[in-house]
C-alpha cells in the first residue's frame, strides 16, 4: 500500500512539474520573433509557385532583408529609366517552410513584414491571406486559421514590381526589410495599440500618458489586470499603474492610464535620453501578454512668434532629405546599415532628417531615437494626380486611409518624430480639391495622433506663390520647397504662418541658414539632400566638356544611376560642401576647413547642374598644373584666415558673415604642403593643410567596428583608401581592387561613390574613386575571425580581421 502511494505520489509530482514546464514554455514564448533566415527566392512568376507542395529545390537560399534589383545590372534601356536607376525590377516570389509547435495551438499567430516593395500577395499553406500594394507600408496577416500546428508550414509571398515606372527615385525590389512572427495570446495588446505621449514637464515632474488597445480573441468574457510600468536605463521601475479591465468576447477596448515621473530626464537631439514603458496583461497569476517600448519624455511646441522649441529650449533646423536605399545595399534595409545612416547624418552636423518621400525603415526610427536625431516622417510623394505612370495616384482612393494609418500608428511612439508630412510637390497643387484632400489627410492623422503637426511640402515653378495660401492654411506648417526666398513677403501678408523649407538647393545654403537665423517663424531648412542616392540619375551632376548637357529631368544620362547631390556620399564621405553647412549651423564641431576647386579642363568649362556645388576636393595633388593657377576654398568660423604654401605665407583673408565664413585664394600650384590657419585676434589658432601625395603604393584599410554581432544579420564597414609610401592619400587613384573575405562573413556590397561607374554594386570587385573605395561585410552567422583581403596590381595589400560574436 506504501508503495503504491509512493507511486502516486511521485506520479502526481512528475504531472505537476510537467504542467509547470508546460506552463512556463506557453509563457516563456517570444511574442516577436526575427523570420529573415532560411528563404527561398526565384525571379518571374508562376502561379503554382504559392502551393504547399510545389519542388522549390531549384530557387536561390538566402536571408531577409533582400533587393534583388541592386544585384542587377544598370543598363540605359531598362524600363525603370533613369528615375529607378536603370535598375532592373520585374516579378519574383520568396517562399519559407517552417513549423509550429503543437503548444501554440491556443495563440494567434501572425506575420508581420516591414516592407515589400510592391504589390505583395501572402500565401500560408496555398491559402491567399492579404495584399499590400504600396511598397513601404508596413502590414500583418493573421495566419491561425490556416496553420498546421506541429506539422510543417509553407509562406509563399508574390512581389510584383513589374509596372515601371512607379517612382521616381530607385525603390528596389522584394522583401527589402525585416519580417516577424508575432505570436500572441487570444488576450493581448493589438498591433500598434499603444501610444505614449508627455502631456506636461513641470516642476520636476513628467506627466505621461499611455493608450492600451486591448483585444480579446475568444468567445467569453475576460477579467483581467493591466499594467504599465517605466524604466530607467539601468532598467529599474519608476513609476506604475494597474487597473482592471473587462473585456467583452472579440471585444477591443482602449484604457487610458496616466503615469507620472518624478526628475524625468528629458529626451532631446542632443541627449537622447530613453526609458522603456512594460505593458503587461494578467489574468489572476498567468501573464498574458508583454509588450515593451521605448519612451523619450520630451516636449514640442511651435509657433510663428517663437519658432520651435523643443523643452522650451529653441532649436533651428538644420536638417537634410534622405531616400531609403543604402547604397551598395540597395534598398535592404538591415538594421546596422540604417544605425549607420543616422551616425553619418549626426557627424555631419546634421540635427533633423526628412524622410523623403516615404516612411522609413523601423530601425531608422529606433536609431534616430537613440542616437537623438529630429525626424519629419512623410507619407507619400504624391496623391490623385500622376507624376508616373504607375506610381501611388493609381492607389490613392482606395489606400490613402489604410497606408496614413500605418505610419502613425507604427510611429507614433518615437520621441525622434516632430511632425507628419502627408505629401510632395502635389501635381494637383493648385487645384481647389487639393485642399479638400490635404484636410482630408491631415484629419486621418491627427485623429491618430495630436501631438505633432502635420506639414507637406509645396512648390511652383511657374505660377504665383500666393496660389497656394488655401492649401498652406490646410496646415500647421506649411513645407517650402526653394522657395524661402518668399518667407519675408508671405509673413507680411500671413504672419501666423510657421515655415519651414522642406528642400533646398545645396548652393544656397548661407541665404538659407541667414534666413533661418533672423527669423522665429522659419523654423530651419531641410537640403536636397543630406546624402546621394541611387535613381533620379544625374541629379546634382556637373557637367564636363563634351558631355551632354541638361538637368537630369530632360534626358538619359546613363551610365548615371544615383543623385550627387548629397553633402555625404555613398561611401559615407563627407564632401566640402558638409563640413560648410555644419559649420554655418554648428558653433563648436568645426570651425577651418579646407578644399580645393577642380580646375577647368583645357577643352572647355565645367557647367553645373541645378543642385549641383563645383567639384571641390581634399586635394593637393594636381598632375600637369604645375605654375597655373588653382582656388582654394577655406571655410571659417574664425574672423580670419592665412594661407601657407610651403611655409610661405601668401596673405590673408577675412572669413566673417560679410564673407559668408568663405575666403577664396587663386595661387600657382606647386607640388608639397598647403596649410590654412585661422586667426582670433590676429593670433593663429587652428591650421588645417592638404599634402600632395606621390605614386599609390599601399591599401589601407579601416573597418567601422572591431567586433560585430554573429546573427547573420550584423554589418562592418571597410573603408578601403590608396595611399603613398607616407600613407597620404592619393586622390587621383583609381586601382582596379578585389576584394576576397574568408571565415565567418561575406561581401554584401561593394562602392565606391562614383555614380557614373555602373560596375555592380554586389561583386568582389571594385575600382577606387578619388582614392577611394568601400566594401560592406555580411555576419554569415557563424561566430569566428572574419577575414578581408584587399589587392590591386602593383600596390602592397590590405590585411583587416573584424570578430564575429555574440557582442558588439
Amino acid at each position: 500500500m506504501k508503495k503504491n502511494i509512493r507511486t502516486l505520489l511521485l506520479v502526481s509530482l512528475l504531472f505537476i512539474s510537467y504542467i509547470s514546464i508546460s506552463f512556463a514554455q506557453k509563457n516563456n514564448i517570444e511574442r516577436k520573433q526575427r523570420f529573415n533566415s532560411d528563404w527561398k527566392f526565384t525571379l518571374g512568376d508562376a502561379s503554382e509557385n504559392s502551393q504547399t507542395n510545389f519542388d522549390d529545390s531549384n530557387w536561390r537560399k538566402l536571408n531577409l532583408p533582400h533587393d534583388w534589383s541592386i544585384e542587377g545590372k544598370s543598363e540605359k534601356n531598362n524600363p525603370s529609366e533613369g528615375d529607378g536607376g536603370f535598375y532592373p525590377m520585374g516579378k519574383a516570389w520568396y517562399r519559407k517552410t517552417f513549423t509550429i509547435p503543437a503548444a501554440w495551438a491556443d495563440q494567434k499567430i501572425s506575420i508581420y513584414f516591414e516592407g515589400v516593395y510592391m504589390n505583395a500577395e501572402v500565401f500560408i499553406n496555398g491559402k491567399s491571406v492579404g495584399f499590400q500594394p504600396y511598397g513601404y507600408t508596413s502590414f500583418e496577416f493573421d495566419l491561425t486559421p490556416h496553420l498546421n500546428f506541429g506539422q510543417q508550414n509553407t509562406i509563399a509571398v508574390k512581389v510584383d514590381n513589374s509596372q515601371q515606372k512607379n517612382s521616381r527615385w530607385y525603390t528596389g525590389s522584394g522583401i527589402y526589410r525585416n519580417v516577424w512572427l508575432m505570436v500572441r495570446n487570444p488576450v493581448h495588446v493589438k498591433n500598434w495599440g499603444i501610444a505614449i505621449s508627455t502631456l506636461e514637464v513641470k516642476n520636476n515632474k513628467a506627466t505621461t500618458q499611455v493608450k492600451t488597445i486591448l483585444k480579446n480573441e475568444t468567445a467569453s468574457s475576460q477579467s483581467v489586470m493591466l499594467s504599465n510600468s517605466i524604466a530607467d536605463v539601468k532598467g529599474r521601475t519608476i513609476a506604475n499603474t494597474e487597473n482592471k479591465i473587462e473585456l467583452q468576447p472579440n471585444e477591443e477596448k482602449e484604457v487610458t492610464q496616466i503615469v507620472t515621473v518624478e526628475n524625468p530626464k528629458l529626451w532631446s537631439f542632443d541627449v537622447p535620453n530613453l526609458y522603456q514603458v512594460k505593458t503587461v496583461i494578467k489574468k489572476e497569476l498567468k501573464t498574458l501578454d508583454v509588450v515593451t517600448t521605448n519612451l523619450g519624455i520630451r516636449t514640442i511646441a511651435f509657433s510663428a512668434e517663437n519658432g520651435f522649441l523643443v523643452n522650451g529650449k529653441k532649436v533651428k533646423l538644420n536638417g537634410g532629405c534622405v531616400h531609403h536605399d543604402n547604397g551598395a545595399l540597395g534598398a535592404a534595409a538591415y538594421d546596422r546599415a540604417e544605425e549607420r545612416k543616422v551616425e553619418l547624418l549626426k557627424a555631419a552636423g546634421f540635427n533633423a532628417v526628412r524622410t523623403s518621400h516615404n516612411p522609413p525603415s523601423e530601425a531608422f526610427l529606433d536609431a534616430c531615437d537613440r542616437l537623438g536625431m529630429l525626424v519629419i516622417d512623410e507619407i507619400f510623394d504624391g496623391w490623385k494626380e500622376k507624376k508616373n505612370t504607375y506610381d501611388y495616384a493609381g492607389l490613392f482612393d482606395k489606400w490613402w486611409k489604410h497606408d496614413v494609418e500605418s505610419m502613425v500608428l507604427r510611429d507614433r511612439n518615437h520621441p525622434s518624430i516632430i511632425m507628419w508630412s502627408t505629401g510632395n510637390e502635389i501635381i494637383e497643387r493648385t487645384k481647389p480639391e487639393a485642399v479638400e484632400t490635404a484636410k482630408m489627410l491631415a484629419n486621418a492623422v491627427k485623429n491618430l495622433d495630436s501631438s505633432r503637426p502635420v506639414t507637406s511640402a509645396m512648390t511652383t515653378w511657374d505660377q504665383g506663390w500666393d496660389i497656394f495660401d488655401p492649401l498652406m492654411a490646410a496646415h500647421d506648417v506649411a513645407g517650402y520647397n526653394y522657395q524661402l526666398h518668399h518667407a519675408e513677403d508671405d509673413h507680411k501678408r500671413v504672419p501666423s504662418r510657421i515655415i519651414v523649407q522642406t528642400e533646398s538647393y545645396p548652393k544656397d545654403a548661407f541665404a538659407n541658414w541667414d534666413l533661418v537665423q533672423k527669423h522665429n517663424y522659419i523654423l530651419g531648412d531641410f537640403v536636397w539632400t543630406a546624402m546621394d542616392y541611387i535613381g533620379e540619375s544625374g541629379i546634382g551632376r556637373y557637367v564636363y566638356p563634351g558631355e551632354l548637357e541638361g538637368e537630369h529631368w530632360t534626358g538619359n544620362f546613363h551610365p548615371w544611376h544615383g543623385a550627387y547631390c548629397g553633402d555625404i556620399d555613398l561611401t559615407g564621405w563627407r564632401k566640402p560642401i558638409s563640413h560648410y553647412r555644419s559649420m554655418l549651423y554648428n558653433n563648436d564641431n568645426e570651425k577651418i576647413y579646407m578644399a580645393v576647386r577642380e580646375p577647368n579642363p583645357e577643352s572647355g568649362l565645367i557647367k553645373l547642374t541645378l543642385w549641383a556645388v563645383w567639384p571641390t576636393w581634399e586635394s593637393w595633388t594636381w598632375p600637369n598644373h604645375e605654375g597655373k593657377n588653382i582656388e582654394i576654398e577655406v571655410y571659417s568660423k574664425y574672423p580670419k584666415v592665412r594661407l601657407y604654401l610651403n611655409g610661405k605665407n601668401l596673405g590673408e583673408k577675412e572669413t566673417g558673415k560679410a564673407q559668408e565664413f568663405k575666403a577664396t585664394f587663386a595661387i600657382p600650384y606647386q607640388k608639397g604642403e598647403l596649410k590654412a590657419v585661422g586667426l582670433e585676434n590676429d593670433k593663429e589658432v587652428e591650421s588645417v593643410s592638404l599634402k600632395t601625395a606621390t605614386q599609390p603604393t599601399t591599401i589601407k584599410l579601416t573597418a567601422d567596428r572591431k567586433n560585430i554581432n554573429a546573427d547573420g544579420q550584423d554589418l562592418v564597414y571597410v573603408g578601403v583608401e590608396i595611399t603613398d609610401e607616407k600613407s597620404i592619400l592619393n586622390p587621383n587613384a583609381e586601382n582596379q581592387l578585389t576584394f576576397r573575405v574568408t571565415g565567418a562573413g561575406a561581401i554584401a556590397g561593394v562602392d565606391n561613390a562614383n555614380l557614373k561607374d555602373t560596375d555592380l554594386y554586389v561583386a568582389n570587385t571594385r575600382k577606387a574613386w578619388n582614392g577611394r573605395a568601400l566594401v560592406i561585410i555580411k555576419s554569415n552567422g557563424e561566430s569566428g575571425t572574419i577575414n578581408l583581403e584587399v589587392t590591386a596590381p602593383g600596390l602592397k595589400k590590405g590585411v583587416i580581421k573584424v570578430n564575429a560574436t555574440g557582442k558588439r
